[in-house]
């Protein structure tokens, strides 16, 4: 027995001293910004964007860092979807305030006001932005950074990216080119889906291509050590939820797997369930059938196993839903975005009278087609139900991106 219980303990020991041990691999722009001791803030007032994932490697806000830097004057805060501090909740409208820590003015741009107004530059000489993103072109903390960028063209201010990793790495990109008509906050610029760049060098392509009304003074503050095939979990760094639903790194990249068809409410996607993103349930779906025909099409790096669960709330709260879990077996050589149309796909062979635009809510349809960039993957799949058929469409933009993207790449494989 003693010695049952002296293994348990060194065992317990050396899985503490390997979770506490675990190298940081890179240091991020915070990080670099520190190391260069604020030099390009000096006698600048600096406003800053940023959330709670911005944070050097012991995990300290970079409000907190500015703030107490002998050499830097933060005169102003700036707060994208869920508050500086993390207090709102997804889609909440973002009010200004004062923060509690700094006595700092916060300037809300998620809610009447989603671009910096000139009173809210006026006593700002450079603009920081200091945001983890994940890669997708949803998400909306890139449509803060790219409207604040041309703000500060407008209004003569610097703008600097604190630059981090892209979870989903810097190799992948998926999905088509938002057309003129569906801009919006939820696809603010004509990328892809998923777009392979870190939050800098999308600054520096965004600038670089005249993606905005107007370029700004932007400089990047690189990371070291961070490569194009890393992602996340690579990195040795904490994660800090970039919003409620985006718990851990695994989670973004699941994100682009069923984020759009989420948009409908047609079926579970697993958020309000310890899974976001992970899942495709309904009451009416048969687990088995549908993880047998999603794992008849081979798709690359890729397994569905039936799941069965009751969500706490969202889509299907309290009820006994039907499903599959996806499980990226081989990251490199999977297509994340595919993943929601080839279910939609095959929920309409195996249920024609529930094909997902013949019975999701139409007052959805909008939003649907803001997240796709264009109404031609609705409007299309309607007629047949075959991701073959709108295939073309969500990659055919890819390689041009690719190429033109690389003029901005700052880091290597």
């Amino acid at each position: 027995m003693k010695s049952f219980k002296l293994s348990v303990i060194l065992l317990i020991s050396l899985i503490t001293l390997n979770l506490s041990g675990q190298s940081i691999n890179i240091k991020t722009g915070i990080e670099v910004l520190k190391q260069q001791n604020f030099k390009i803030l000096e006698g600048k007032r600096v406003g800053l964007i940023t959330n709670p994932t911005g944070v050097d490697n012991q995990m300290k806000s970079t409000i907190d860092i500015l703030f107490e830097a002998p050499n830097v004057n933060l005169v102003a805060l700036y707060a994208p979807e869920h508050g500086v501090r993390g207090d709102a909740h997804a889609g909440d409208h973002v009010d200004d305030e004062r923060d509690a820590r700094t006595g700092l003015p916060v300037y809300s741009l998620h809610g009447k006001t989603r671009k910096p107004l000139p009173e809210m530059l006026k006593d700002v000489d450079v603009l920081v932005y200091d945001i983890q993103d994940i890669g997708c072109r949803s998400f909306t903390y890139i449509s803060t950074m790219g409207l604040a960028m041309e703000a500060a063209a407008e209004h003569d201010v610097e703008f600097v990216v604190l630059d981090r990793p892209n979870p989903l790495g810097g190799l992948k990109v998926e999905g088509g080119l938002v057309e003129e008509q569906f801009i919006s906050f939820v696809s603010q610029f004509k990328i892809p889906y998923v777009y392979g760049l870190t939050c800098g060098e999308l600054a520096l392509l965004l600038n670089g291509e005249n993606m905005l009304k107007k370029s700004c003074k932007l400089q990047v503050v690189s990371m070291k050590g961070w490569k194009r095939k890393m992602i996340y979990e690579e990195t040795g760094l904490q994660w800090i939820s970039s919003s409620p639903h985006i718990p851990h790194p695994v989670t973004a990249l699941f994100y682009p797997v069923s984020g759009i068809l989420g948009e409908l409410g047609y079926m579970s996607i697993g958020v309000g369930y310890p899974l976001p993103f992970e899942l495709f349930a309904a009451e009416w779906v048969d687990a088995e059938k549908l993880a047998e025909n999603m794992n008849k099409l081979n798709l690359p790096g890729l397994y569905f196993r039936p799941i069965y669960f009751k969500p706490f709330y969202a889509t299907g709260q309290g009820k006994r839903l039907n499903g599959i879990q996806v499980h990226i077996m081989d990251y490199a050589v999977a297509r994340l975005s595919e993943v929601q149309f080839y279910v939609m796909q095959e929920i309409a062979a195996l249920y024609p009278d529930r094909a997902v635009f013949d019975y999701a809510n139409p007052q959805r349809f909008n939003m649907f087609d803001k997240v796709s960039g264009s109404d031609f993957v609705r409007l299309t799949f309607t007629k047949t139900n075959r991701f073959e058929d709108i295939k073309d469409f969500w990659y055919k933009e890819v390689d041009n991106f690719r190429k033109i993207s690389k003029k901005y790449y700052l880091y290597k494989k």
